[in-house]
């Protein structure tokens, strides 16, 4: 009988825990794509354009052009006057930085106006690596480039390295990849709240 008590005690604690935690996720979840879909826009030094996937030919993937897409539209309204490309190499052997400036050029950005950082292999050295360019080049403000589902962690990591005035804009492009980059979010933007 104690040890039947026992074990429903412990079910219901279970039950607790995990619906709390689901709450917590569809909670979290909804918040971060409300966050980056609400573009948080404004005249600012410079955009950052963080990278993603080269394809085996040497191009942007598709999700890595709509970040750069965007910042062109960005850039010919006059937003800001630079456009720091951030990435690192990927296991298809491309600087993904360099792409995205070849890219840049291609569409008429002028080499001058594009600033290169090679060394952002995640978010966080993204943020690093474009706070010491924007102390470099007397920067105070900055608009973060990427997916919708990327925007909150990344300004997260921003915050964190001490760049106080952040905007941001949104890739337009939408795949069924998402849905897991959504999932991905919940643990890896904890991750970046508690151990950086």
């Amino acid at each position: 009988m104690k040890k039947n008590l026992h074990y429903r005690r412990f079910t219901k604690i279970l039950i607790v825990f995990f619906v709390v935690f689901i709450v917590w996720f569809i909670v979290h979840t909804l918040m971060i794509t409300y966050d980056g879909l609400r573009d948080n826009i404004n005249f600012t030094d410079a955009a950052v354009v963080l990278g993603n996937k080269v394809e085996t030919d040497g191009t942007p993937s598709n999700r890595l052009k709509s970040r750069l897409d965007k910042a062109i539209e960005l850039y010919e309204k006059g937003y800001f006057d630079y456009i720091i490309v951030s990435g690192g190499t990927g296991k298809e052997g491309f600087d993904e930085a360099e792409v995205m400036r070849s890219y840049l050029m291609d569409k008429g950005i002028s080499d001058e106006y594009i600033i290169l950082d090679h060394d952002g292999y995640n978010s966080y050295m993204t943020a690093e690596n474009t706070k010491a360019i924007m102390d470099k080049m007397d920067f105070h403000s900055v608009t973060i480039i990427t997916q919708f589902f990327h925007i909150s962690r990344t300004e997260l990591a921003f915050k964190k390295v001490g760049v106080e005035e952040i905007y941001s804009a949104h890739a337009d492009y939408f795949e069924l990849r998402d849905i897991y980059s959504l999932v991905r979010e919940f643990p890896a933007y904890y991750k970046y709240l508690l151990f950086y």
